[in-house]
């Protein structure tokens, strides 16, 4: 199975609480930080949602 790359590039502060809480599902606590996850639609839905505070790459 496919996997996503995801790094938090900029902080929640001032965001909302729906994507704060996004954030933090898919396992980033601190800038910089860096996950792997299988690329499946929730994923992706949810990368889409805070695409303007993350960097995603297919691996």
């Amino acid at each position: 199975m496919a996997k996503l790359k995801i790094t938090l590039k900029k902080s929640v502060i001032g965001c909302k609480d729906d994507q704060i809480a996004t954030v933090k599902a898919l396992g980033l606590k601190k800038i910089r930080n860096t996950v792997e996850l299988n690329d499946t639609p929730q994923i992706r839905g949810m990368v889409k949602k805070v695409i303007h505070l993350i960097d995603c790459e297919e691996i």
